[in-house]
């Protein structure tokens, strides 16, 4: 496994002389998550930024890997349907997408990535695969784990 300078696996969280509780380690667990979830955002909305973009135009463009109607991005994105019009209007102000009929069901409007959007969510995507905090600090096999782990936490229905 190929080793990060200052990496420490299967350490404690925080150095103690004794062992962490369960009760400590789940406070620790708590805690950082937030902190992780922050560093994450900043992350992202800097990389938007830096395209002329918000951190919402950017997600946006992630989660646009096919036409969908701007419902479906809204449900996707996790907001309002009524919010991905103002999405969509800056996409479209940005050339990065437009809007046409959905051949499902004419009443809706499909939002549908132009080239120069899939050029500019190709780009988004590589700038956080190199700047997220598990692309810089974890090693393949430690992302792997993680990835492992998170998959396990969402498919738990809580309790023990």
């Amino acid at each position: 496994m190929e080793e990060h300078p200052g990496a420490v696996l299967h350490a404690e969280p925080v150095p103690h002389a004794e062992p962490l509780t369960d009760e400590q380690l789940n406070q620790q667990i708590s805690e950082t998550i937030p902190e992780l979830i922050k560093r994450i955002q900043e992350v992202g909305h800097g990389i938007a930024t830096e395209f002329g973009l918000t951190g919402s135009d950017a997600m946006a463009l992630f989660k646009l890997d096919a036409p969908m109607t701007m419902k479906e991005l809204g449900q996707r994105m996790g907001c309002d349907p009524s919010f991905i019009t103002t999405i969509a209007d800056a996409l479209e102000k940005h050339g990065l997408a437009r809007r046409e009929p959905s051949l499902r069901d004419r009443r809706s409007k499909n939002i549908v990535l132009t080239p120069e959007g899939v050029t500019v969510r190709d780009r988004l995507c590589g700038e956080l695969m190199e700047r997220a905090p598990w692309c810089t600090a974890l090693d393949t096999g430690e992302r792997r784990c993680l990835l492992g782990l998170m998959r396990k936490m969402l498919r738990s229905r809580g309790g023990r």
